[in-house]
C-alpha cells in the first residue's frame, strides 16, 4: 500500500534546516534508503507559504486567495510518498524522517485510482 507522508514544520526551523549540508541529501540520506529497499515512490519540498495560493468554489463561484488554507503554528513543508506493507512499516518510516526530532510527519494511506493504472 502506498502512503503518503506529509511533513509539517516552523517554516523558518526548515528554511535554517534547508542550509545544512545534509539537507541536500534527501530526508538525511532517508529518500536514498528507500529508494534501495524499493519503498521509495516521490518526495518534494515545498516552497514557502507566502507562494501559497487556495482555490474555492462556492455557489459555483471561485475565490481565489493568496497564502495557506489554515494558518497554522506548523505548515505544510513536503512530502513522502512510500510503499510500505502496512501502517506499522508506514510508521517505522515516518520515525526515521529527520523532522519528527522538532516537527510532525502526518501518515495518510494513498487510495489508489484504478482508471490511472
Amino acid at each position: 500500500m502506498n502512503y503518503m507522508l506529509l511533513i509539517y514544520t516552523e517554516e523558518a526551523r526548515m528554511e535554517q534546516e534547508l542550509k545544512a549540508p545534509e539537507a541536500k541529501r534527501g530526508c538525511d540520506g532517508l529518500a536514498e534508503r528507500l529508494k534501495d529497499a524499493g519503498k521509495y515512490i516521490s518526495a518534494g519540498i515545498l516552497q514557502p507559504i507566502s507562494t501559497a495560493t487556495s482555490v474555492q468554489v462556492r455557489s459555483g463561484k471561485r475565490f481565489v486567495t493568496d497564502g495557506p488554507f489554515a494558518e497554522t503554528r506548523e505548515q505544510l513543508a513536503g512530502f513522502l510518498m512510500v510503499e510500505a506493507r502496512d501502517l506499522d512499516e508506514a510508521i517505522d518510516i515516518a520515525a526515521q524522517h529527520p523532522v519528527v526530532k522538532y516537527g510532525t510527519v502526518e501518515i495518510r494511506p494513498v487510495f489508489e485510482i484504478p482508471f490511472l493504472d
